[in-house]
């Protein structure tokens, strides 16, 4: 059993991210990147951190900074790429993908409601789908100033550490 409880962790948060649909290094390396003290890691860092392959582990970053999730960023004094979570990456992305999952999943059920007609079971059942992921994706548009309010306030209230790229 490993005692490093950021370790434990790390691979806690790595099997719910890939619950989630991660491929497993890439939620590896998403965790670990969540989880570092530091404000950046490096791929050889990483690499010895989740005791992986650098091809795994450059395979994972690709995957992470194209979805926005990671980003690479200048380290002066340093030959390495250096790599860290992209501010917001987590929420853009998941509202990115909520917005076009919730919206397929309305124009799926009124075309439903269409092909079966309204006036059928079928058409009730679906008709009170599209109805209930229309309200709740009204209630998340409403939800999001309000989370972005409360986040900007916590920001004011803390320094963030991971601004800065120690060489």
């Amino acid at each position: 059993m490993n005692d490093d409880p950021r370790a434990e962790y790390r691979e806690r948060f790595a099997l719910l991210m890939t619950d989630m649909g991660l491929q497993r290094m890439v939620a590896r390396v998403y965790a670990a990147l969540t989880v570092a003290e530091g404000p950046t890691m490096t791929m050889p860092e990483l690499a010895e951190t989740l005791q992986a392959s650098a091809g795994a582990i450059s395979g994972a970053i690709k995957t992470l900074t194209t979805i926005g999730l990671v980003e690479r960023v200048p380290a002066p004094g340093s030959r390495r790429d250096h790599y860290r979570i992209a501010d917001n990456g987590w929420y853009d992305t998941v509202m990115h993908k909520y917005k076009v999952l919730m919206q397929g999943v309305i124009d799926l059920a009124a075309d439903g409601v269409e092909a079966v007609g309204e006036d059928t079971v079928a058409g009730h059942r679906l008709a009170e789908m599209r109805d209930f992921y229309s309200f709740i994706s009204a209630e998340v548009q409403e939800m999001l100033p309000r989370w972005e309010k409360a986040r900007d306030s916590r920001r004011g209230e803390l320094s963030d550490p991971r601004r800065t790229v120690e060489s």
